[in-house]
């Protein structure tokens, strides 16, 4: 018979040890005993990148202030759906003069594809006000001049003057639609629109797809159908051997896999950034079969400072379907004859 002491010890050694069991139990494991981040996730958020500007340097905004995001995104996207009137007449000539929209505003269909997410994300029952925490003010550092003239470059057909004229003529040198190669690179659908690596949620294709073994994950994106190969326990690459989505390598830390992407080539989807691009992220498995997401994103000849964000992905039984971008990308062709018609009027108007 075991001594009353002896038993008493044994009593909360089991008891510490079932403790540890069920913390170890909490989430959903691999046969080694690591976190199993497979599964689809769904990335999309009203919560927005930067922080709002009233929001100054507060990082979380209350039960009431979510709902109220919530509620009025919910009847803006409600009027954007509506369908258009079968009696509506044509667009102005030229567009409406609305440069943030296709084509200086000239009509399309409604927000049925867009689908950026339909809530405010929550971390231990707090509201974040921005996916970004750092810098303090949730705001994304200022690019140095040299980056903003490079990006400005290789997105001039996005920046140029839309005013239904041939307007680039009037200055010496390429144009933004001379050909193919000239179209901004999302444009051509040979990157994101927006980044990958980081991921940063998009108006829509906001769905990831994760399969892990015990040397590598895959993460399959919707968006561009890019699919990120991460090597786990090995080392970079030669940074001779440059790629869009960099090289990536990972560790376990505790049970958080720790991502380090680097060695881009230019452009690499992350706008303004160059080779120098150095991404950490930092994946946990939460009990709720979520994922929370965790990025810094350093780059010195830039940006002045690292930035850091954090946001949930959302565990989802959809599936990721193809993103047919450039296998039917008519509208490049389309851009381009559009270009040559208003380059002709242009000249016409000038003889």
């Amino acid at each position: 018979m075991l001594p009353i002491k002896l038993f008493g010890s044994l009593s909360i050694a089991l008891a510490l040890s079932l403790n540890l069991i069920s913390a170890h139990a909490e989430i959903k494991r691999t046969h080694t005993g690591k976190p199993d981040l497979s599964g689809t996730y769904d990335t999309g958020t009203l919560t927005p990148l930067n922080r709002p500007k009233e929001f100054g340097d507060k990082q979380f905004m209350s039960t009431e202030e979510a709902a109220k995001v919530q509620q009025q995104m919910a009847a803006r996207y409600e009027i954007f759906n509506r369908e258009s009137s079968a009696d509506r007449k044509a667009p102005v000539k030229g567009g409406d003069g609305n440069n943030t929209a296709g084509a200086g505003g000239v009509g399309g269909y409604n927000a049925f594809w867009v689908d950026p997410g339909s809530d405010i994300f929550e971390i231990d029952g707090k509201f974040r006000t921005s996916i970004l925490y750092a810098p303090k003010n949730g705001q994304q550092p200022k690019m140095k001049a040299a980056a903003l003239m490079r990006s400005a470059a290789i997105y001039e057909s996005f920046r140029h003057d839309n005013d239904g004229t041939a307007s680039w003529l009037a200055r010496k040198g390429p144009g933004p639609f001379d050909g193919p190669e000239s179209l901004a690179p999302s444009e051509r659908c040979l990157i994101s629109f927006a980044a990958t690596i980081p991921t940063i949620p998009s108006l829509y294709n906001n769905y990831k797809r994760i399969i892990q073994t015990d040397e590598h994950v895959m993460i399959l994106q919707e968006m561009v159908h890019d699919a990120r190969i991460i090597r786990i326990d090995s080392e970079h690459t030669s940074a001779k051997n440059r790629k869009s989505l960099g090289d990536s390598i990972a560790y376990w830390e505790g049970d958080v896999l720790v991502v380090e992407t680097k060695h881009f080539k230019v452009p690499s989807g992350l706008f303004g950034a160059d080779e120098n691009l150095t991404v950490t992220e930092r994946f946990s498995r939460m009990e709720s079969g979520d994922l929370l997401y965790d990025f810094t994103v350093k780059d010195p000849t830039v940006w002045e400072k690292a930035w850091s964000g954090e946001y949930v992905w959302s565990a989802n039984n959809s599936k990721v379907y193809e993103y047919a971008c450039h296998e039917g990308n008519y509208a490049m062709g389309n851009i381009l004859r559009g270009a040559r018609l208003l380059e002709s009027e242009w000249e016409g108007e000038r003889k």
